[in-house]
């Protein structure tokens, strides 16, 4: 039987080197309140540093219709 090869510090101290990761940081959104990542839009209201950037009715009515034709054509199949 052959003895396994050792790691060296370096590549042991490199394989650990995720262990110390932290979360992302949230900031609070200045319209609404919501948390939300930093330098991202808040997915709540929309706005980012002070302007509208998208409308949340707008995303949400998208999303809405895009599952009602999906379960339109899973009732079609079937």
């Amino acid at each position: 039987m052959v003895v396994r090869m050792r790691h060296t510090r370096g590549h042991t101290r490199n394989r650990r080197s995720h262990h110390g990761i932290e979360g992302q940081a949230l900031s609070k959104c200045a319209s609404c309140g919501a948390s939300h990542v930093r330098h991202r839009a808040c997915a709540a209201c929309g706005t980012y540093r002070g302007r509208q950037v998208f409308s949340v009715a707008k995303k949400h009515a998208k999303t809405e219709k895009k599952k009602k034709e999906k379960a339109e054509a899973g009732k079609a199949q079937n």
